[in-house]
C-alpha cells in the first residue's frame, strides 16, 4: 500500500519514549492520517494516567484504553501456570500481555475502518514477532507499520532528541532511561549499566524497583501465606475467595514486600541474540511454586514428567509469538486434562526473598502415608525382589554376554 494511501493508522499506545514520537513521525511520513491511539490495559495502573491527553496532545485523535488484564489472565497466564512454562527461567511477562492486545489492535482497527496498525516494538526484539502474528492471525491483510525498521533514528538518545525537537512529554531523562515493560504480572529493566552483563543491578537504589524490595531490604519476619487452588487455577489467597488477577494483585504486595520473584538473566531472543534484563514477578514467582508443589501430591509421575518435557515447548511458543496457533490449543488442553486432580491448598512461608514450603493438603492427593512410613504398613516389601530381578534383566544379560557367559 502507498503512503499517500494510508490514511487512518491504529497505534499501539503505552505513552513511552518509543510510541510518544511514533504519533509525529507518522503524521511527518505518512502523509498526515488520523492516527487512533490504543491502549491495552494489562495491569500497568499508574502508568495509564494521563495518557488519553498525552496522546491528543501529541495529535492522536483519540485515546481507546481496552481492558485486557482479565482475558490475559484466564485465557493466557493460567493455561501456562497449569503447565508450569518458563523460558530459560523467565516467566514470560511481557509475552503473555503481547498475543491479546495484538488482537485488540486487529478487531479495533476493523472496526474503525483503519488502513494500518502500527506499534512500536523495535526491530531488534521479540515483540514485533508477537504483535504481528496476532494481527496477522485476526486482520490477515491489514499493512503492519514498525517505525524501528523504517525510521533513521538509531538509539534512544536520538529518540529523546526527536521527542525534545517535537515538544513530546517524556516521564523519563536520560540518565534514568531503562527501557522497561510493565503489567499485571511483572516489569522488565533493560538497557543503560545492565546491558553489560559485568554490572550487578542496582537493587536497592531508589526508584530501580517498582514492584517490591530487595531481599536485603525485606523484613526480618516471616509472612505466611495461602492459596486454594482449583483444578489447576487459583481460586483464594488466605481463605477468601477472589478471581485469578485479584489473588495475583495480593501476591504481587506481599511477594514484593519480602523480596520475592527478581530475577536477572540473560535470555536468548527468539531474533538470535543474547539479552540481559532484570525481571520482576513477585506474585508469578509464588503462583509457579505454589503450583508446583500441589501437583507433587496430586499428578501421576508419568502424566507430571511428561508435561514438564511440554512445558518447554509451551513456553518457547509462548515466548516465540504463536499463541494463536493449533499446537497452543492442543497443549493448552493437555494442560487442561493433567491438572483436572490439582485441587487443595498450599501454604507458604516468605523470607527475605526465599518461599518456604510450609504444608499442602488435596483431597486428591495420592500421598499414602500407610503406604511410605517407616513404621509398620500394609507394604508388602518382599514384592520388591521380583521388581528388581525384572527390572534389571537387561543389565544382567549385558552384564553375561561381556564374561562370554550366555
Amino acid at each position: 500500500m502507498n503512503k499517500d494511501n494510508i490514511k487512518k493508522v491504529v497505534l499501539a499506545y503505552s505513552g513511552g519514549l518509543d510510541t510518544s514520537i511514533i504519533i509525529p513521525w507518522l503524521k511527518e511520513n505518512y502523509n498526515n492520517p488520523e492516527i487512533i491511539a490504543v491502549a491495552g490495559n494489562v495491569g500497568q495502573a499508574d502508568e495509564l494516567e494521563g495518557l488519553e491527553e498525552k496522546a491528543i496532545k501529541t495529535g492522536a485523535s483519540k485515546l481507546i484504553v481496552a481492558d485486557l488484564v482479565d482475558e490475559m489472565v484466564d485465557e493466557i497466564i493460567i493455561p501456562a501456570l497449569k503447565m508450569d512454562a518458563k523460558y530459560e527461567t523467565y516467566l514470560l511477562g511481557t509475552a503473555f500481555a503481547r498475543p491479546v492486545i495484538g488482537k485488540k489492535l486487529a478487531e479495533i482497527a476493523i472496526a474503525e475502518g483503519a488502513d494500518a496498525i502500527c506499534h512500536g516494538a523495535t526491530g531488534k526484539g521479540n515483540d514485533q514477532v508477537r504483535f504481528e502474528l496476532a494481527i496477522k492471525r485476526f486482520a490477515p491483510e491489514m499493512k503492519i507499520i514498525a517505525p524501528w525498521r523504517e525510521w533513521d533514528i538509531k538509539s534512544r538518545d536520538e529518540e529523546i532528541d526527536y521527542a525534545e525537537a517535537h515538544n513530546v512529554p517524556l516521564k523519563i531523562s536520560r540518565e534514568t532511561n531503562y527501557s522497561k515493560d510493565k503489567n499485571l504480572w511483572h516489569l522488565s529493566h533493560e538497557g543503560l549499566d545492565l546491558e553489560d552483563p559485568a554490572n550487578e543491578p542496582l537493587y536497592d537504589k531508589p526508584g530501580f524497583l517498582e514492584m517490591g524490595v530487595s531481599p536485603m531490604m525485606a523484613p526480618d519476619e516471616p509472612t505466611y501465606i495461602s492459596i486454594d487452588f482449583e483444578a489447576g487455577a487459583p481460586v483464594a489467597f488466605n481463605g477468601e475467595k477472589m478471581k485469578a488477577s485479584k489473588i495475583i494483585a495480593e501476591l504481587n504486595k506481599v511477594g514484593g514486600a519480602n523480596g520475592i520473584g527478581i530475577i536477572d538473566i540473560v535470555e536468548n531472543r527468539l531474533v538470535g541474540m543474547k539479552d540481559r534484563g532484570v525481571y520482576e514477578t513477585p506474585g508469578g514467582t509464588i503462583l509457579y511454586f505454589a503450583h508446583e508443589m500441589l501437583e507433587m501430591l496430586t499428578v501421576d509421575k508419568d502424566t507430571l514428567h511428561v508435561k514438564q518435557k511440554l512445558a518447554v515447548d509451551y513456553a518457547d511458543l509462548i515466548y516465540n509469538g504463536k499463541w494463536y496457533s493449533p499446537l497452543q490449543e492442543a497443549l493448552t488442553a493437555f494442560a487442561n486434562e493433567s491438572n483436572k486432580y490439582v485441587t487443595g491448598t498450599v501454604k507458604l512461608k516468605l523470607y527475605k526473598g526465599n518461599i518456604i514450603p510450609a504444608g499442602t493438603t488435596s483431597p486428591y492427593s495420592l500421598y499414602s502415608e500407610t503406604l511410605v512410613t517407616f513404621d509398620e504398613s500394609d507394604y508388602d516389601q518382599k514384592q520388591a525382589e521380583g521388581f528388581i530381578n525384572l527390572w534389571g534383566l537387561p543389565t544382567q544379560v549385558q552384564a553375561l554376554r561381556e564374561q562370554g557367559k550366555l
